[in-house]
């Protein structure tokens, strides 16, 4: 810290000096030039007093705060261990990461604001298809198909329009093949959801069934006189129902 003032004081040192003198040959002219001269000069070396104390006082300031630190987003580990699913699932998340970082980019490349919506939804949906692929890995089969073609097309066609957006070039076989790749988009996400229904449509019998065993059992143990929530699995879950209560 005493380092510090050494340093500033050798910087104000000739600054002071030189207000000082200044003050001094202004003082010998006030007194050749008469009292009114004297008055006017004073004011003129007051004024200039306060100048140099500003300035003084500025440098003073500046050397005794503390020089701000670079903070940086934290960077992480190069040895960080991403979280495994299992040799069957890691894959399909790997390629699934890769599809979105890649539609992320085109989605802020691209201008359009319709063709970026339709990249969110698609986004959306990739997500929703990679999360089943963890809940329902007998799944797998089908997703790999949707993920290692069916969206890498759909990646390869935004990325041809977002060159030719790009170019700034118009004309009638780019306009056309932006449009037809704009309606493409539209049957892409209708096949994509239907894609996701069917994949959840597993999830939706297993909870169908749960639903008919647990009103058949509520049903045998008299807790219940409404038959209206029976299901057409009821008869099947009577069965499971019986087994489960002789083992």
């Amino acid at each position: 810290m005493s380092g510090r003032k050494k340093k500033n004081s050798r910087k104000t040192g000739p600054v002071i000096a030189f207000g000082v003198a200044a003050l001094a040959f202004l003082f010998v002219v006030a007194r050749s030039g008469g009292i009114d001269s004297l008055f006017i000069t004073l004011g003129v070396s007051a004024l200039a007093a306060g100048i140099v104390w500003l300035i003084v006082r500025a440098k003073r300031q500046q050397a005794e705060t503390p020089a701000a630190e670079t903070t940086e987003a934290p960077v992480a580990p190069a040895t960080a261990e991403k979280k495994s699913y299992g040799p069957k699932i890691d894959p399909i998340m790997e390629e699934g990461n890769r599809a979105l970082a890649e539609m992320g980019r085109l989605y802020g490349s691209i201008q359009d604001s319709e063709v970026r919506q339709k990249i969110n939804e698609i986004m959306r949906i990739t997500d929703k298809i990679m999360q089943d692929a963890i809940q329902d890995p007998a799944d797998v089969p089908q997703i790999k198909k949707f993920m290692n073609y069916y969206l890498p097309t759909t990646i390869k066609l935004l990325n041809a329009y977002d060159r030719m957006g790009m170019q700034g070039i118009e004309g009638e076989n780019v306009d056309k093949s932006m449009k037809n790749i704009n309606e493409m988009l539209d049957t892409a996400i209708v096949a994509y959801k239907k894609r996701l229904d069917s994949l959840l449509a597993n999830q939706a019998l297993d909870i169908e069934t749960d639903i008919a065993v647990l009103n058949t059992m509520l049903e045998r143990d008299g807790l219940t006189g409404n038959k209206d929530f029976t299901t057409d699995k009821t008869a099947g879950a009577q069965g499971q129902v019986r087994s489960a209560q002789m083992e």
